[in-house]
């Protein structure tokens, strides 16, 4: 009995342990399928996971430098905006969650949906947006209750700001978006990983052209990362470094009185010390207002500023073409001067008209009955066309176009901007090579009175006039004063060669100077009326550019030609005269409008310069249409 019983047990025992090592078995069968199964096959799958559990360096965006007037007052801001963010996969009930937060930051419903569409495209470990540009107060609130919400945080970020709006436009410029074009463009440079953490760049003015002195060095976080992307600790931290800041030549209370002067106009004003190049201001009108294209400008907005006809995005400082017309008389009587075609003595017959020898064509002066005997002196104080339509045939336009291109003509002028453009001194090469045809005398009288294929802009105008004032010294126009970050600061430097127009000491100068002083303070002066009672003396010299050629025999009539056909109108001038601080060019599109004329505006603008506001004379006026055949 007790026999069969072990011999039961046994069986039971080996059975049972069969089963055991069975399980076993099977168990180490499995285990062996499932480490083939993770070590064979998906090997790639687990070994590129591990590899995102490693070191990352996350970018950290500097602070963009603020650009200052001369007079130390900021023209820009960075202002911060704060973002309220959610790290899904630490949420629970995200539509608790929403409930709960709509009150504390004034969620719509067009954040919430614009919020639930994101989610769905993104990540459960990276932060998705639920509201930007959070208000100080929503950011407070917020901020009472964070401990509750695992997973919510706030975010801030720094943007460009431009509280002058369209007073500056032209000049400072604006940041934007950086585009496909812009990561090509830093990629050539090597310079991409200098922006990996910005999503702005300077793109037009002084925010562009000066984008590597403002942007500052990009720092880093050098974190440890698991492979949901999930931050486990900071191992090393190098704080970006912060772009520097810019004084501009600028002084914002001028440049804002001159934008008062030009209400409605479609003009522009350079007011720059003649001596040192630095512009004081810089007014291209209208303007637009830069702030739109911080954050991305509408289509629809864009369309409206480029279809406007008054070209608001267009600099008419640097980028306005125009024919220069009778500023230019000074700068070819000091060519013929120099070159001795003339001299201080010659004179010539002021008539109504000049016949252009060996032909019967003829060349009208502006004024009907013509000037009788003239002088260089006389015939740039009187404007007379007969006088440099002589001047010109005598000179040539190879001559011409020598001396003038070593005035600033049909060039850049250096200054710092990107936005400038040549303009066109005409020549006979260009004309071959443009028109396919030759260059006939008839073109070079037409060049001689600023007229024909010459287009110039103003700034252009102005650096001619400075280089008259400084006896053929050529100054470069600038608008940097200089640059600063801490103690260190560096001062502009010219980026031209320096020139030298003809003989510094020739007598030549000054009396093509004392000519413009005469312009606007002889009786017989085009400007007398306007200009001279001042008592800091102001030399000058006016020009009418016109929109479209009269017939031989047609008479121009501002009242019976529509506003957009009128001649342009164009003052230059400097003051003082004995010693020159400020130089204007000043140009009124179509002669201007509403009663807008352009020597009162001149001399508005230098009174409010040179004298204290107590004792500043009314400046002159005049019938509207006066200006519109000044010369």
């Amino acid at each position: 009995m007790k026999f069969r019983d072990f011999a039961e047990e046994e069986k039971l025992f080996v059975r049972r342990a069969l089963v055991a090592f069975g399980v076993v078995l099977a168990g180490f069968v499995t285990l062996g399928i499932n480490l083939w199964h993770l070590q064979i096959e998906q090997n790639q799958y687990y070994q590129t996971r591990s590899n995102q559990n490693d070191i990352k360096m996350i970018p950290i965006a500097p602070t963009r430098g603020i650009i200052f007037d001369r007079n130390g007052t900021p023209l820009v801001k960075n202002v911060t905006w704060y973002d309220i963010e959610v790290v899904p996969y630490k949420v629970h009930d995200m539509k608790a969650l929403l409930a709960e937060l709509t009150p504390i930051v004034d969620l719509s419903a067009d954040d919430i949906e614009t919020f639930t569409h994101n989610l769905h495209n993104a990540s459960r470990y990276k932060p998705v947006v639920l509201k930007t540009e959070l208000s100080a107060e929503e950011v407070a609130r917020f901020s009472v209750n964070q401990f509750k919400y695992t997973g919510v945080d706030i975010n801030s970020y720094e943007d460009r700001q431009y509280p002058y709006g369209p007073d500056l436009a032209h000049v400072v410029g604006y940041v934007s978006k950086i585009n496909d074009s812009d990561y090509k463009r830093l990629d050539k440079e090597g310079i991409s990983e200098n922006y990996a953490a910005d999503h702005n760049i300077g793109k037009q003015g002084i925010e562009g052209y000066y984008e590597s002195v403002l942007h500052g060095k990009t720092g880093y976080q050098e974190v440890e990362v698991d492979n949901h992307g999930r931050v486990i600790r900071v191992l090393k931290e190098v704080p970006p470094v912060a772009g520097k800041n810019i004084y501009l030549t600028l002084d914002l209370p001028l440049q804002q009185y001159v934008e008062t002067q030009l209400p409605g106009q479609r003009a522009a004003v350079l007011i720059e010390n003649p001596k040192t190049g630095e512009v004081l201001a810089m007014v291209s009108s209208p303007s637009y207002d830069p702030n739109p294209f911080v954050k991305g400008i509408s289509y629809k907005a864009y369309k409206s500023l480029l279809a406007n006809k008054d070209l608001p995005l267009i600099n008419r400082v640097t980028q306005g073409l125009y024919p220069p017309a009778s500023t230019v008389k000074p700068y070819m009587a000091m060519s013929a001067l120099l070159n001795h075609v003339i001299t201080p003595q010659t004179s010539f017959y002021g008539a109504p008209t000049w016949t252009l020898p060996g032909t019967e064509r003829k060349y009208r002066d502006w004024k009907k009955t013509g000037h009788g005997m003239l002088d260089v002196t006389r015939a740039i104080e009187e404007s007379a066309d007969t006088f440099f339509y002589q001047v010109a045939f005598m000179m040539g336009i190879d001559r011409i176009h020598t001396m003038l291109s070593q005035f600033g003509y049909g060039k850049s002028t250096g200054i710092d901007l990107n936005e400038e453009y040549n303009g066109l001194l005409p020549g006979r090469e260009w004309k071959q090579k443009v028109h396919k045809k030759s260059w006939y005398q008839g073109d070079t009288v037409s060049v001689g009175i600023g007229q024909g294929y010459w287009i110039a802009t103003p700034i252009q105008m102005v650096k001619a006039m400075a280089t008259l004032i400084n006896n053929g010294r050529v100054i470069q126009p600038h608008l940097m004063y200089e640059e600063k970050q801490g103690k260190n600061v560096s001062l502009w430097q010219p980026t031209l060669p320096a020139q030298q127009v003809g003989d510094p000491d020739s007598p030549y100068w000054g009396i093509v100077r004392r000519a413009m002083f005469g312009m606007a303070n002889a009786p017989n002066g085009t400007g007398y009326k306007y200009f001279h009672t001042a008592p800091y003396g102001i030399a000058a010299k006016s020009g009418t550019s016109q929109v479209f050629g009269l017939k031989q025999n047609q008479i121009y009539n501002a009242k019976t030609i529509p506003i957009r056909l009128r001649d342009h109108i164009f003052y230059t001038a400097f003051a003082p005269f004995d010693k020159p601080k400020v130089a204007i060019a000043l140009i009124l599109e179509n002669g201007g409008i509403n009663g807008v004329t352009a020597a009162p505006l001149v001399r508005n603008i230098l009174d409010h310069i040179f004298l204290p506001p107590d004792v500043k004379p009314m400046a002159p006026t005049a019938d509207p249409q006066s200006n519109l055949t000044a010369q």
